[in-house]
């Protein structure tokens, strides 16, 4: 049997040697560099549907150039997290 998400949950993770911290909410998860405000927010939603993979590519399609110098978003469907007050 599965227990109901009903507040946050974090975890630390660490990514190419990067601690980050991962958030999970009843309305998506976020992704933050450990120490940092600001990161990658994906909403649950937008993950069912395939916004976020549209967005992903989107992202890469307007950012991509000639040098091949940009680089793509850290994880698939991210935006970046904005503070909620």
């Amino acid at each position: 049997m599965t227990t109901r998400l009903d507040g946050a949950l974090k975890r630390e993770i660490e990514i190419g040697g990067i601690a980050y911290v991962l958030t999970i909410t009843p309305h998506g998860m976020t992704l933050v560099r450990k120490g940092k405000r600001k990161g990658f927010e994906l909403e649950w939603n937008s993950l069912v549907s395939g916004d976020a993979a549209l967005a992903t590519a989107l992202n890469a399609s307007l950012t991509a150039n000639l040098g091949g110098s940009a680089k793509a978003p850290a994880s698939p469907g991210a935006r970046e997290a904005t503070r909620k007050r």
